[in-house]
């Protein structure tokens, strides 16, 4: 059976390049990181040269990467230690985030009592600058705003300059869910003022279970984990040297093929748009994924046109032909809730269709779409 993989926003396959680097590793740089003999030194060093490699490209101080274990601890990491330590007393976000900062802001909000504001959004799920200011402008005490550079399921892209502009009017905190973005598009944190920033080495085809968290100098945040002192103190635990070297090395591949690997998935979405518009009538995207300008070009989110009775067993017939995409996003595809991003944005019949998000990475060709869009049109028409 022909097998086509079109979800590479919910995780990428691990390159060839990182595999080897990280089997290098684990046979020959397995000392602990914290001795002082030559095998952890040698651990060590990987470690540190990953977090000056880093810093170069995003422009910022070594000393402002710190390690984790991914996107959702990094997430985690900032909004609880903000609200803990910096004396936050309100987030403002969007209920259109992922369930990492809205599961953790609704439990902060239990916990703590910290107040939540949502941003309104646009029938397209695009913030409303307008809003975000006149929340900044009520007095609720010390905030943090949290909003997410991309979308994960709808690709729509926040002027993020704009929203850190606008925190630092109103002396607010900016936190930014940089997951789908760094690795794809070209970050200079020495411009984009965020104060803080999540990253995930798994969506620029490196490891699972590795990431890191950018804090600006002086922030204030406190240790995530207690213990030995690890990463600046701030997360205690032997570190991952073998995931670190993985995802070294998938952020210099990322950037150093940034150009090349873009255009060449940017053709791959415009081809996808184009074919399957023509295949499929009456098919409609959600969001902004349709717009080549104003979504990524790592995926598209489209509503099919068939009864609710079809939409049920959408997945199942695209998985029987080996096809490989999501219905919303990957940390909902098990839930029978559906997609809280999406309940957002649609309504009335289109609540009951099914949405469809195909994400591309560099190793898809024109043959699998041309594939999966004949699949597709079997399916609907």
């Amino acid at each position: 059976m022909k097998k086509v993989y079109f979800d590479s926003a919910a995780t990428t396959s691990v390159s060839e390049n990182v595999v080897k680097a990280m089997t290098t590793c684990l046979t020959n740089d397995y000392g602990n990181p914290s001795s002082t003999h030559s095998f952890g030194r040698s651990a060590k060093s990987l470690i540190e040269q990953t977090r000056k490699n880093i810093a170069k490209q995003l422009k910022v101080s070594a000393s402002e990467i710190i390690f984790t274990s991914g996107g959702t601890e990094a997430d985690n990491f900032v909004l609880n230690s903000a609200v803990r330590d910096l004396g936050v007393k309100r987030i403002i976000t969007c209920k259109l985030e992922h369930h990492a900062i809205g599961h953790s802001a609704e439990a902060l909000h239990n916990c703590f009592d910290v107040v939540v504001d949502y941003i309104e959004t646009d029938d397209n799920g695009s913030l409303l600058f307008g809003s975000l200011e006149s929340l900044l402008q009520q007095d609720k005490g010390k905030t943090l705003v949290s909003l997410m550079h991309i979308n994960n399921e709808l690709g729509n892209i926040l002027d993020i300059e704009k929203a850190a502009s606008i925190c630092q009017n109103y002396n607010a905190l900016f936190h930014s869910d940089t997951v789908q973005s760094i690795g794809h598009y070209d970050v200079d944190l020495s411009k984009v003022m965020v104060d803080f920033c999540a990253v995930s080495a798994h969506k620029f085809h490196g490891p699972k279970g590795v990431g890191f968290v950018f804090m600006r100098k002086n922030t204030g945040l406190s240790p995530l984990i207690f213990g030995g002192g690890q990463e600046r103190g701030f997360r205690a635990g032997t570190e991952s040297v073998h995931n670190i070297v993985g995802l070294d090395v998938a952020f210099r591949d990322a950037y150093q093929n940034l150009e090349k690997d873009s255009a060449y998935i940017k053709g791959l979405k415009k081809y996808f748009i184009e074919e399957v518009t023509k295949a499929i009538p009456g098919l409609k995207f959600n969001g902004l994924s349709g717009d080549m300008g104003k979504s990524t070009y790592t995926l598209v989110n489209m509503l099919l046109p068939v009864s609710a009775q079809k939409a049920l067993i959408v997945l199942f017939q695209l998985d029987l032909k080996g096809i490989a995409c999501s219905k919303g996003s990957a940390c909902q595809s098990g839930s029978s809730k559906g997609s809280h991003v999406l309940s957002e944005i649609l309504k009335g019949e289109d609540m009951m269709k099914p949405s469809l998000r195909f994400s591309f990475s560099k190793y898809n060709t024109k043959e699998e779409i041309d594939y999966a869009i004949n699949v597709l049109k079997e399916f609907v028409v």
